[in-house]
C-alpha cells in the first residue's frame, strides 16, 4: 500500500474548521442537556404528582444538581476552545474589506446579555437551582417537616 502523503495545513482552514467544530459541539451539548433537563424535570414533576417517597425527589433532585454542574464545566471548556481560535481568525480577517471582519466587529459591539453564553448559562444555572430547591424540598418532606 502506497504510503499517502501529508497536505501541508492551511492555517485558515485550520482555525475555521476548529472554530466550527467546538461551535457545533457545544450546541449540540446544549441540546442534549435541554433534552435530559426535561426528562429530569418530569421525573421530578410525576414523583410529586404521584406522592413518591421522598427519598425518590432527593436522588431525582441530586441528578439535575449533578448534571447541570457537569454541563457548566462542559460550556466552560467549550468557550475555552472556540476562544483559542478568535485571536487567529482575528488576525486572517485583517486581509478582508471591513464589512466581512465578523469576529472584530463582534468584538466591538459585544453585548452582555445577548450572547449564546449568557442563554445557554442562564439555563443550566436554573437547572441547578430547581434541582437544589427538589433536593431541600425531598429532604424536608423526608423529614416530615412540610
Amino acid at each position: 500500500m502506497p504510503e499517502e502523503k501529508e497536505l501541508p495545513v492551511n492555517e485558515q482552514q485550520y482555525l475555521c474548521d476548529h472554530y466550527r467544530f467546538n461551535a457545533e459541539q457545544r450546541l449540540k451539548a446544549f441540546n442534549f442537556f435541554v433534552v435530559l433537563s426535561m426528562f429530569a424535570d418530569g421525573g421530578v414533576f410525576t414523583a410529586v404528582e404521584k406522592s413518591f417517597d421522598p427519598l425518590i425527589l432527593v436522588l431525582l433532585g441530586g441528578f439535575v444538581v449533578i448534571v447541570s454542574g457537569v454541563f457548566w464545566v462542559m460550556d466552560l471548556r467549550s468557550r475555552e476552545l472556540l476562544n483559542l481560535a478568535i485571536p487567529g481568525l482575528r488576525a486572517i480577517e485583517q486581509e478582508l474589506p471591513e464589512a466581512a471582519r465578523v469576529f472584530s466587529r463582534d468584538l466591538d459591539t459585544q453585548h452582555r446579555f445577548i450572547r449564546y453564553t449568557f442563554a445557554i448559562r442562564a439555563l443550566i444555572l436554573g437547572q441547578f437551582l430547581f434541582g437544589a430547591a427538589v433536593v431541600v424540598y425531598g429532604t424536608l418532606a423526608f423529614f416530615g417537616l412540610i
